[in-house]
């Protein structure tokens, strides 16, 4: 299993809407992106600084997508 990169939520949001996740809306500072196929919400804090990787890791699980697959929408 690969390690979990350090990243900032304009990256995360790249990588989901690569992934196919459209924005749906934003309630102060968390973005809330959904996916066609999938009906759950992906939540992301949209801070100017690094996501925690115990948040990635949530917002991945949220996605269901796996962490390889998530590493392969960032490097796209």
């Amino acid at each position: 299993m690969a390690k979990l990169p350090i990243l900032n939520s304009k990256q995360i949001r790249r990588a989901l809407e690569r992934g196919g996740f459209t924005f749906v809306r934003q309630a102060g500072s968390h973005a809330r992106f959904i996916h066609p196929d999938r009906k759950s919400l992906v939540t992301i804090p949209m801070h100017n600084k690094d996501i925690k990787p115990k948040t990635l890791k949530s917002i991945i699980g949220q996605s269901g997508l796996s962490l390889d697959e998530f590493l392969e929408l960032l490097n796209r």
